[in-house]
């Protein structure tokens, strides 16, 4: 009985080893399992660690192009707000000059009415003190088989011109002038119209003609501009509002996108009226155009 106990005690220390063994491998092989799923997932972190420093990378590209892109938005606010400055000291400068043309035309018309109209008939001769009729010639007596001399038929007066008042005349013009620096364009080329129909020999008139060109180009009827300002060369070709036509043609010329008469008509202007306003403004638009 007393042999018995110590194997019995040998024989459960074994099992008991055995399953503490056992117990051991299993936990092992679990350790080894769990390494290696954490091998793969530290692996599938460093992939995706590198495929988020590529998206960084280029992140940071777009983000250098964005900063490209901003800059070039601020350059061309700059850009626009110059060339909206630039437009509005144009329209400013055209408004201008205007202004002053029309203030030109204005002491024009004020000289007509306060001097001597240029179509006024001249002035008659002071009639002379009435003579008493001479008496006339003792007949003679005519000669026999000849036949009475006739005497000539006496000549009608000539019926004076109307005389134009120049007033009237001046406040024609002076209504037209008016509704151009309204701006109704409209009106102001029927106003010169008729004051070219009733007063074509005015001192007045080629500056009429000019300003029937120049509303029909601010109503953007350039072809029509185009002609009447055509129409002052050849009928006032030494006037001096000759350069301010050619101008005007030269804009209406570029307007109609004819830009090779354009350069043709403003080098004429510069060569046939040098130092004069129009001949300054024409050099700075050929220097634009070239």
């Amino acid at each position: 009985m007393h042999l018995l106990r110590p194997v019995l005690l040998a024989c459960a220390l074994g099992v008991s080893v055995q399953a503490s063994a056992q117990q051991l491998s299993g936990t092992a092989a679990e350790l080894a399992r769990q390494v290696q799923a954490m091998q793969q997932t530290l692996a599938a972190v460093d992939a995706r660690l590198a495929q988020i420093e590529g998206i960084a990378q280029q992140n940071q590209q777009l983000l250098g192009l964005l900063k490209e892109v901003e800059t070039l938005k601020a350059e061309l606010s700059r850009l626009r707000g110059q060339a909206e400055m630039q437009t509005h000291q144009m329209e400013s400068l055209g408004k201008r000059q205007n202004d002053l043309y029309v203030d030109l035309d204005q002491r024009v018309s004020e000289l007509a009415r306060s001097g001597k109209p240029v179509f006024a008939a001249a002035p008659s001769a002071p009639s002379a003190p009435a003579q008493p009729p001479a008496a006339a010639p003792p007949a003679e007596a005519p000669v026999a088989g000849e036949k009475p001399a006739v005497a000539p038929a006496a000549m009608p007066p000539a019926v004076a011109a109307p005389q134009l008042d120049p007033l009237v005349e001046s406040r024609t013009y002076e209504t037209a002038l008016n509704h151009f620096r309204e701006a109704n364009y409209a009106a102001a080329i029927a106003g010169f119209k008729g004051f070219l129909k009733a007063y074509p020999d005015s001192a007045l008139a080629p500056n009429a003609q000019y300003w029937v060109g120049y509303s029909h180009y601010a109503l953007k009827d350039y072809k029509t501009a185009l002609a009447h300002q055509q129409k002052l060369l050849i009928a006032y070709p030494g006037n001096a509002k000759v350069p301010d036509a050619m101008l005007n043609i030269a804009t209406n010329q570029i307007a109609l996108d004819n830009l090779d008469e354009a350069k043709k008509t403003l080098e004429e202007l510069v060569a046939k009226h040098p130092g004069t306003n129009a001949a300054t403004l024409a050099s700075r638009r050929l220097a634009a155009l070239k």
